[in-house]
């Protein structure tokens, strides 16, 4: 018996335009903090987190619905992408009163 597949004519539309979504969301990111470093990491049926650290030290992040689509969009956008969160690439984040405050807050049951 042939082993057939069903294939969504209308889903590689889709997956093209999530993709060009990201690339320009990318590209304003980089835009506005002098150039942006990304990474890519799983988060499970959600998708794929996309970390985004500026060169002014302004960070973000984007979730895609998969990483196969996070990583076609941080290729396209030309930036430079790490393997994992640590050492120099972490280092370069800026945390200011907001976060702190946030991760204080945390700490103390706010």
């Amino acid at each position: 018996m042939a082993d057939t597949q069903q294939v969504d004519p209308k889903a590689g539309a889709r997956t093209e335009r999530k993709v060009a979504k990201l690339v320009r969301q990318i590209s304003a990111f980089s835009k506005a903090h002098g150039g942006a470093e990304g990474q890519v990491s799983h988060i499970g049926e959600r998708g794929a987190r996309i970390v985004l650290v500026g060169e002014d030290g302004g960070w973000g992040d984007l979730v895609a619905p998969s990483t196969e689509i996070a990583e076609q969009a941080v290729e396209k956008s030309g930036i430079t992408v790490h393997e994992s969160f640590d050492g120099e690439f972490a280092a370069k984040v800026t945390t200011g009163p907001y976060e702190w405050k946030r991760m204080a807050g945390m700490q103390i049951g706010g």
